[in-house]
């Protein structure tokens, strides 16, 4: 394991509205406001069709293929993530979210996209102090984060 130590900076209370776009809303903010790193958690709902990524079509493949699945109507959702710079110094959100609708729950990652239903509620707890950020790793093609 690696690590890094970090400081809390400034917390956010975000209100997404009806069709705002994960990760794209998370994204812009954070580099609107400045923010280099920090902790995000999501609750909400999410529109049908949305894309979420549940995992590799072939885990051992030294590049994997993401195997995606579609929302198949608005669902509740649950998501906790990440915020770091890439190597370009533009924020990148990394959520995994739970979606569920009746007795069904798709759980992955958001960054395939998908659109608020209605409501969502983001709060963003700024980290400072890090030289944390994710970089390219040319073996998987992942944006990994390095500390």
């Amino acid at each position: 394991m690696r690590y890094s130590e970090a400081g809390l900076g400034r917390v956010f209370v975000c209100r997404l509205e009806d069709g705002d776009r994960l990760p794209d809303t998370i994204e812009d903010f954070a580099r609107e406001h400045g923010i280099k790193a920090a902790m995000v958690f999501f609750l909400g709902g999410a529109e049908r069709d949305g894309k979420v990524v549940v995992g590799p079509e072939d885990g051992a493949a030294s590049k994997p293929v993401p195997m995606i699945e579609r929302l198949l109507g608005a669902s509740e959702a649950l998501g906790v993530g990440t915020i770091f710079i890439n190597q370009d110094k533009i924020p990148k959100l990394h959520l995994h979210s739970a979606f569920g609708r009746q007795r069904e729950t798709i759980t992955g990652c958001t960054r395939e996209g998908i659109e608020i239903w209605r409501i969502g509620e983001v709060i963003i707890l700024e980290l400072t102090n890090t030289s944390a950020q994710r970089r390219i790793n040319p073996q998987t093609g992942f944006e990994l984060l390095e500390v």
